[in-house]
């Protein structure tokens, strides 16, 4: 491999991880936590202290108390919106002056609606139980027009994870629940963007990359069930990604035109951990409070590490976060339950490091939901958030064929505005 191509290759392993953390997610950055319609009813705001299948995504203990079976599925349907806007991007060919990046100066709704389907299933004997949980917690589409003034750092991504989680749950005494899990997850993803020919006259190159990889996590938690309170605490690890893909690239011309190519790919990334408290109280018989903090920790995505033959360690300087709730349940009557709660999220991008294919911001979350049982073995949950997002700077400085002498800087300088979504949720709930 070539100079030229060693550093295309770099920079389009970049974008290969990066985009992983794209688009408008409803907790932090990437992260889709609509893995409960019970808990999005309110907010997510007490879920590592529930019980049942619901719970087992944030909390492995929350099935410690099953007798027999119970089993749920539900899908969300995901709607985002917002712009991100051209406020002066300029991109500086070799040997000539800075120039307006041309395109579109704003992006409409780039990130694609989406349905997130999950499920979960445990059984329960004696003071031992075993469950699966399937998520896709990772999971967006973004579609950026070929005339987008973002071309160079997004046109259309895909990124599809699946979670496999294993569990196994212990009550230890009558106020102790114990738990552990396996986080078995596959990642399925793919992206382009476009590439900048050295002559502006001529049409731009594209670039396409392609990756998908199986690695394993784990998680652990406590519950602890007190009177009217119930406290639990869980932790799910940071998951070292491995992908193993391909690089194709086309549409160079003149002295670039060499480097049209499909190249073999690997590189590294970690996803960040999560420490989970959250809370139960009975208010009345049928009034509960719950609260629920999240510390995420997304430093773990501090550089992208490039395999042979380039060994490069990239910095992406990700910072850590917090995620607060709280939230209400009331019994209307025993069969009716209806829930309310909000959502304060921030976003581990940082100034001078966020760029088009990253438009995430902090954001505020909030939600209502109803549960009705049809009989003592069938539960209807239903759920709809709002979500409304920070305006936030897109200023990231990228740089085509980075390293060599037709290095090609994008001085990037645009925003995220009006960003919102809203999201609703079916899911059924049954015992056996």
């Amino acid at each position: 491999m070539n100079t030229k191509s060693g550093r295309i290759l770099l920079a389009s392993a970049t974008s290969l991880i990066a985009f992983a953390y794209a688009g408008a997610a409803h907790a932090q950055a990437f992260y889709l936590q609509e893995q409960s319609v019970r808990g999005q009813g309110r907010a997510f705001s007490g879920e590592a202290a529930d019980t049942g299948v619901d719970s087992l995504w944030w909390n492995p203990a929350s099935i410690a108390d099953l007798q027999g079976g119970e089993a749920s599925v539900r899908a969300s349907f995901i709607r985002p919106r917002g712009d991100v806007v051209d406020n002066g991007t300029v991109i500086v060919r070799p040997g000539q002056p800075a120039a307006s990046v041309g395109g579109d100066p704003r992006a409409k709704n780039p990130i694609d609606n989406g349905i997130l389907p999950s499920g979960a299933v445990a059984y329960g004997f004696g003071k031992v139980a075993v469950g699966l949980a399937v998520t896709a917690p990772y999971s967006f589409t973004t579609n950026y027009d070929a005339d987008s003034w973002a071309r160079y750092s997004a046109d259309k991504t895909k990124l599809r994870t699946f979670d496999i989680q294993p569990s196994v749950a212990v009550a230890v005494t009558d106020w102790l629940r114990v738990g552990a899990a396996a986080n078995i997850e596959h990642v399925d993803a793919s992206l382009g963007n476009y590439l900048p020919n050295l002559s502006p006259l001529l049409p731009d190159g594209h670039q396409n990359l392609k990756g998908k990889g199986w690695d394993v996590g784990w998680s652990a938690g406590v519950q602890i069930h007190e009177g009217p309170v119930t406290l639990g605490f869980a932790y799910k690890s940071a998951i070292k990604h491995k992908l193993d893909g391909t690089v194709t690239i086309e549409g160079l011309q003149g002295p670039l035109a060499g480097q049209n190519a499909v190249i073999d790919a690997k590189a590294q990334f970690s996803t960040p951990w999560q420490a989970i408290a959250g809370v139960r109280a009975q208010l009345s018989p049928k009034l509960t409070f719950n609260g629920q903090i999240v510390r995420m920790g997304w430093s773990e995505f501090d550089t992208i590490d490039v395999g042979a033959p380039l060994n490069t360690a990239i910095p992406e300087n990700y910072r850590n976060t917090w995620t607060w709730a709280m939230g209400l349940d009331y019994d209307v009557t025993p069969q009716w339950t209806v829930r309310t709660g909000f959502q304060r999220g921030q976003t581990p991008t940082q100034n001078g490091n966020r760029d088009a294919r990253v438009p995430d911001s902090n954001r505020w979350n909030f939600s209502a939901g109803t549960s009705y049982a049809m009989s003592k073995a069938f539960t209807i949950d239903a759920a709809a958030s709002y979500i409304t997002f920070k305006d936030a700077s897109i200023d990231r400085i990228t740089a085509a064929y980075a390293g060599t002498p037709v290095q090609t800087p994008v001085i990037t300088n645009g925003t995220l505005e009006n960003a919102s979504a809203l999201v609703f949720s079916l899911g059924a709930r049954m015992a056996f």
